[in-house]
């Protein structure tokens, strides 16, 4: 029983010191991400003007572009996810005009027809002006077209820079939360160590 405890302790805390290593890369990782994004734009603003990017240039409304989930796993470890909405808007395009096909047809069949046709017609339009309303409304655009059209390639590199920060920040909350529950066990064990070295001194001293 004594070894396999020991063996238990001394792969928790390798795991521990694995999973410290990891976090100490990744928050390099982050910096260097994060210094890299805020020099890309300082050259941006210095080829375009500091007017021309700055918070003048945000849409009036803003919905995010990525959401994070957060779950919490067996042994108490938070786990953390990044969903990006792009992907999502471009099936939510592609059902509306398939719709919009289908309520078409149903209008053609109803042109012959005389004052019971036109109110049938009238309640068939209301739906088709609902679904061009809703392909007129905003999408999730890229927000590097607040800047203009043609931007420079270093703003570019400062979102791609940005986005990337995003993900690995994600990354590092769930391995700190993982860094914690390790610890957390490693306690736990030493605790239980420690009480069953207690128990057996006194019991050698009798002897």
């Amino acid at each position: 029983m004594r070894v396999d405890q020991q063996l238990r302790l001394d792969e928790q805390l390798l795991l521990f010191m694995d999973q410290l290593e990891a976090l100490e890369e990744k928050r390099h990782k982050l910096n260097s991400l994060i210094e890299k994004g805020w020099f890309s734009i300082a050259k941006a603003r210095y080829s375009m003007g500091n007017k021309q990017v700055s918070a003048l240039q945000y849409a009036s409304e803003m919905e995010p572009l990525v959401y994070v989930e957060t779950s919490v796993l067996e042994g108490g470890t938070a786990e953390f996810k990044c969903e990006r909405k792009e992907n999502k808007t471009e099936e939510l395009k592609n059902t509306t005009i398939e719709d919009i096909g289908a309520k078409e047809t149903g209008l053609r069949r109803r042109i012959n027809t005389k004052q019971k046709g036109v109110k049938d017609e009238e309640q068939e339009t209301d739906p088709q002006v609902k679904t061009k309303a809703e392909l007129s409304t905003p999408e999730h655009r890229d927000p590097l077209k607040w800047f203009g059209i043609l931007v420079p390639q270093n703003l570019k590199q400062a979102q791609s820079a940005f986005k990337e920060v995003i993900t690995l920040s994600a990354e590092i909350a769930f391995l700190q939360s993982a860094i914690l529950a390790t610890r957390k066990e490693m306690q736990a064990q030493m605790k239980e160590k420690q009480e069953k070295t207690e128990k057996t001194q006194p019991e050698i001293k009798k002897e």
